[in-house]
């Protein structure tokens, strides 16, 4: 589906990117752009040079089929004529996000009497190198693959290339020279780029090795993300989405604590609302901050006021919340038309919106989107109190309670003790997940909940980290912190056993190929949604440090 959304989304952005107008419902939106930009954070630079050689090793138990192994020195790059090596693979000893630099001279004293070409790989992980592109095969543009084929008419010669790249490996193969030709790299090397200035926490001697090595990669995977807004990922899409923003905003708020970026972010989106006053769920920076026209997800919509909420209780900055408030309010009263007359989430509605909630086939999202509605409500409410609006929200608390009992009548199947969603009544963990983060369930309701549809072989499972967070927040709220560890454990640490330096957009440990695009490899294996293991480790250290 996100498939179809970007790409209707990108003609539509052809048709409006002339005037990049912002919203026509809030009055404000042109003063809350100057306030965007006013905290638009700065990047950071470090110059990285590769660390080794490496070669690709065909491996069924490695993640994808293929892995990495030392293939000496750096120094043949410099030093050996490169058509000894016509194809060579750097590793950079982590993931990095930036821009790549290099000149190369002439080996001995003849002159190039014809062009060199050269072809550029970056990945992110092993399979991207190994796996061929041809026919392209994915959902999304093809542009996405990381590779680039350099001309260069003249040697000695120097130059940056000027797209932006992310990943940690760089492949380098020569497809044209002259016979008589040969030529060393003189210099190579990576500026990689964050807004990331300050040092996260360091966690207590008697944390688990498997935990600390999830924190540190999970800081990387929001070092990376974190540039001139929250991307989602800095490979793909390189972007704002607000489900994204949120779960960063939590993590950044128990790290590296850079405020300003999630400021920034909450304005820019504000401002671009459409003429209804929806958000929109992504937005572009460049060539001017723009949204994804025609883009809108409705759990997004309403995650973006508990995203504020956030925002306010960690800063205390009262006067950028009551200036996005009737945003915030707005998102509400949208949301609330799709209900029906008992208070039922009605998927037939018009207008029909995208949900998000998870990269899964098949999962049914009525029931969480009831849940994920109350939720909202309830946050939405604690907002209002904060800023002294109770009586803007009206009967927000009332409505709430309204859907809760709507929903334990329509989706509670007291006999398994589960939530069940859709005219097939299907039992998932995201049904679970939203009853009990929206208090719909109790504590002891959602434990037993929790503990029966885990133990379901058939029940629907998430498909992806941003997923299972909502997962353990539900798991720490009725009281089941055993199992919110392991769960950490076992699937951001199997990314980790598996290689990972960053964590993966999506993860099936039961399927390594897995991709809502229909092709693997321009999945981002760096992406936003998946750092939230740091949240919870500094959050509960009583239950991940110990």
């Amino acid at each position: 589906m996100k498939r179809f959304f970007l790409i209707a989304g990108l003609a539509l952005l052809t048709l409006g990117s002339t005037s990049l107008a912002q919203s026509a419902y809030f009055s404000n939106s042109k003063e809350w752009l100057r306030k965007a930009e006013a905290c638009r954070p700065e990047l950071s630079y470090q110059t990285i040079s590769p660390a080794r050689t490496v070669r690709s090793v065909q491996d069924a138990k490695a993640f994808q089929g293929w892995r990495m192994e030392d293939a000496g020195s750096t120094d043949i790059l410099f030093n050996e004529p490169f058509k000894k090596h016509p194809s060579i693979t750097l590793d950079f000893g982590n993931h990095y996000t930036g821009f790549l630099t290099f000149s190369i001279k002439p080996f001995g004293l003849v002159a190039a009497d014809a062009p060199v070409r050269l072809k550029f790989t970056f990945a992110e992980v092993p399979g991207e190198l190994n796996t061929p592109l041809e026919p392209y095969k994915g959902g999304l543009a093809r542009s996405w693959v990381q590779d680039e084929i350099v001309t260069i008419t003249s040697v000695p010669h120097e130059m940056t290339i000027p797209r932006r790249l992310s990943g940690r490996y760089l492949k380098i193969e020569l497809l044209g020279i002259s016979g008589s030709f040969d030529f060393v790299f003189d210099k190579l090397t990576f500026k990689a780029q964050t807004s990331v200035t300050n040092e996260a926490p360091a966690l207590a001697s008697t944390t688990e090795p498997l935990i600390q090595d999830i924190y540190k990669v999970g800081l990387n995977t929001l070092k990376e993300c974190m540039q001139t807004v929250y991307e989602d990922g800095p490979k793909r899409d390189r972007r704002l989405w607000i489900g994204d923003l949120y779960l960063e905003a939590l993590a950044n708020a128990y790290t590296f604590k850079n405020h300003e970026l999630t400021k920034h972010c909450l304005y820019l989106l504000a401002a671009f609302a459409n003429d209804e006053g929806l958000l929109h769920a992504t937005l572009l920076e460049k060539p001017q901050p723009h949204p994804q026209y025609g883009t809108h997800t409705l759990d997004y919509c309403l995650i973006y006021n508990v995203a504020l909420l956030e925002y306010l209780k960690e800063t205390g900055d009262t006067e950028t919340a009551a200036d996005l408030w009737p945003v915030a309010v707005r998102q509400i009263k949208l949301a609330l038309r799709q209900f029906s007359p008992d208070w039922i989430y009605d998927m037939d509605k018009q207008p029909q919106y995208w949900l998000v909630f998870d990269w899964k086939d098949g999962y049914d999202r009525q029931a969480s989107m009831q849940g994920l509605t109350i939720f909202a409500l309830q946050h939405s409410y604690e907002l209002a109190k904060r800023l002294g609006k109770e009586k803007e929200a009206g009967e927000w608390l009332t409505i709430a309670g309204k859907m809760q009992k709507a929903a334990r009548r329509h989706f509670y199947d007291k006999t398994l003790g589960v939530m069940v969603s859709g005219k097939d009544r299907q039992v998932s963990y995201l049904s679970q997940v939203w009853m009990i983060l929206s208090n719909t369930l109790s504590k002891k309701e959602g434990a037993k909940a929790m503990a029966t549809v885990m133990s379901m072989p058939d029940a629907c499972y998430p498909g992806c980290p941003y997923a299972y967070h909502y997962v353990i927040e539900a798991l720490l709220q009725c009281g089941m912190p055993q199992e919110a560890r392991n769960l950490i454990t076992g699937y951001w640490g199997s990314m980790v056993k598996r290689g990972a330096d960053t964590f993966w957009e999506v993860y099936d440990p039961n399927n390594d190929y897995l991709s809502p695009y229909g092709f693997f490899v321009i999945n981002s294996y760096c992406h936003a949604w998946s750092c939230t293991p740091v949240y919870f480790i500094n959050k509960y250290p009583e239950i991940f440090q110990k």
